[in-house]
């Protein structure tokens, strides 16, 4: 696997966190979407900075490239009005580099500088605090504290023109310490008070009480029916639920419980989030990002692996695949390491079994999900082997202790080299712990060869499925084979088949009877 990826368009234009202005320039003037969120540019004369998509005109002579939009705020620009620039996709800089800046993104986006300020971002990543602001300055431009400050603007924006909160309780909301902190932030923001932006927009009349309705930004091509397809091929029953052409899921966050439904459209996804604290908004909508994998650049993607042979094809069909991630990485490993010990069917009804025993009803359920996934503490402490084969059992009470010990985190934040290494010492195989590091911890360059439906895949094509030449062929399609993989995924009919058959036991009843 890859240890950094940098997108494209930033690699080649970088110089020591600089932003080249002849590339960026060019692209300003083509008004392509694809680079909205790689940059943005700002206007001197208007003191507003832009998507590089928007319609306006500026004089080459007047306008300045920013890497975040929290630098351009930083340096006193306001949101230009028109083209909503803090809504657009975030980088897919971040989600792809596994340097302690990635991370260090990721986690700020994910709202942990919000909730244990700059000193516990810095611990999670193993940094003192003026170290990591000297690293964020000179790749983004500004430090923890402005990129944090941004994620709140936006997320009072959201609140605003989405709920009928009362602004003090939005400002609450939204992280800020002080309703004036919120009004100086959202002046200087958008140039407008909070009141203002209200009024520029509507709640829908079908909107029901309690919930929150966003549209999350999409780079286009994107195929959202193949992720609900994948999702459907592996939802835990009252945990996850696919219904006409939308996915729901519970969520575990830090201030409480939420649920998300989620329905791709053209050019957006329809995220509705009933939440039991209104603090969980900006996480929640980071997490859904994630489990869809809305910040990666599918043109990049299509530009290498449409100049393969075997892939040029199955690209054209299907343009715009994302590498599903995961909106709680602790139930995925914990469901993988479910799925490692116990065969079809019985992993999957052995992850219901468990839900419905430990896991925690919803006060509100959404649909056909009516409980949280059992959390590791919990599973730490249980007794499992009444549901559970002996080695099934053993195995999930050791990464369950594990992770309730923290002596195991799987978080935006970790490593991805000596998080596979740390997954394979609990006991799972290489092949789990890479299936985690490509959708937990979204690395883009993971090749699983030894997955039945990679082979099987391989073998509907006509090629050879033997691990050396599969791997050879790979090698082609890096930094992107984690793309890859989910093109000949979709070709497996029926659904997915990522783990091998374990060694079959005797059915247990209670899984069975589940």
């Amino acid at each position: 696997m890859s240890d950094s990826c940098q997108h494209p368009a930033i690699a080649t234009g970088k110089v020591f966190g600089m932003l080249d202005f002849e590339r960026c320039w060019r692209a300003t003037l083509s008004r392509d979407t694809r680079f909205d969120g790689l940059f943005y540019s700002a206007v001197v004369t208007t003191g507003i900075y832009c998507r590089p998509s928007c319609p306006g005109c500026p004089k080459r002579k007047n306008v300045s490239f920013y890497r975040s939009a929290a630098a351009a705020q930083e340096a006193g620009y306001r949101a230009c009005k028109r083209c909503n620039p803090d809504a657009s996709p975030g980088s897919p800089e971040w989600n792809l580099r596994a340097d302690v800046v990635g991370r260090a993104m990721r986690l700020i986006a994910d709202g942990v500088c919000d909730r244990e300020g700059v000193a516990g971002l810095a611990t999670q990543l193993g940094y003192t605090t003026r170290h990591l602001h000297r690293l964020l300055t000179a790749e983004v431009g500004v430090g923890p504290q402005a990129l944090a400050r941004a994620q709140r603007a936006q997320t009072a924006r959201i609140l605003l023109e989405t709920t009928s909160l009362r602004i003090t309780d939005v400002a609450m909301a939204a992280g800020f310490s002080s309703v004036r902190q919120f009004n100086d932030t959202i002046a200087a923001v958008f140039d407008r008070t909070p009141t203002a932006l209200r009024d520029t927009a509507a709640l829908p009349a079908d909107q029901a009480a309690g919930t929150i309705v966003v549209r999350l930004s999409v780079r286009e091509p994107f195929d959202g029916p193949a992720l609900l397809r994948f999702f459907a091929a592996h939802a835990i029953p009252g945990v996850e639920e696919i219904d006409n052409g939308t996915y729901r899921r519970s969520l575990r966050l830090p201030h409480g419980a939420g649920t998300v439904a989620l329905t791709p459209h053209t050019g957006y996804v329809e995220a509705q989030f009933s939440l039991e604290d209104i603090r969980d908004l900006a996480t929640a909508i980071h997490r859904c990002r994630c489990l869809l994998d809305l910040d990666a650049d599918p043109l990049a993607v299509t530009e290498l692996l449409a100049g393969e042979p075997l892939m040029a094809p199955l690209v054209a069909a299907h343009p715009g695949l994302r590498v599903p991630g995961a909106a709680d990485p602790e139930e995925l490993l914990l469901h993988t390491a479910l799925r490692q010990m116990l065969p079809e069917p019985q992993g999957p009804m052995a992850a219901t079994a468990l839900t419905r025993r430990f896991g925690r009803p919803l006060p509100s359920p959404s649909g056909a999900v009516t409980h949280l996934f059992p959390t590791a503490q919990t599973l730490a402490e249980a007794t499992l082997t009444d549901l559970l084969s002996d080695k099934a059992a053993e195995l999930l009470r050791r990464v369950a202790t594990d992770l309730a010990a923290k002596d195991l985190t799987l978080s935006d934040g970790s490593d991805r080299t000596e998080t596979e290494r740390r997954l394979m010492q609990t006991g799972l195989s290489g092949h789990s712990a890479a299936y985690l590091v490509m959708r937990a911890l979204k690395d883009p360059d993971v090749f699983l060869a030894q997955a039945p439906a990679t082979g099987q895949a391989l073998q509907s094509l006509g090629q050879p499925t033997d691990l050396a030449p599969m791997m050879r062929r790979a090698e082609h399609w890096r930094p992107w084979r984690s793309y890859a993989l989910m093109q000949l995924w979709n070709l497996c009919p029926g659904g997915t088949q990522l783990f091998a058959p374990a060694q079959r036991t005797t059915p247990q009843p209670a899984i069975l009877a589940a």
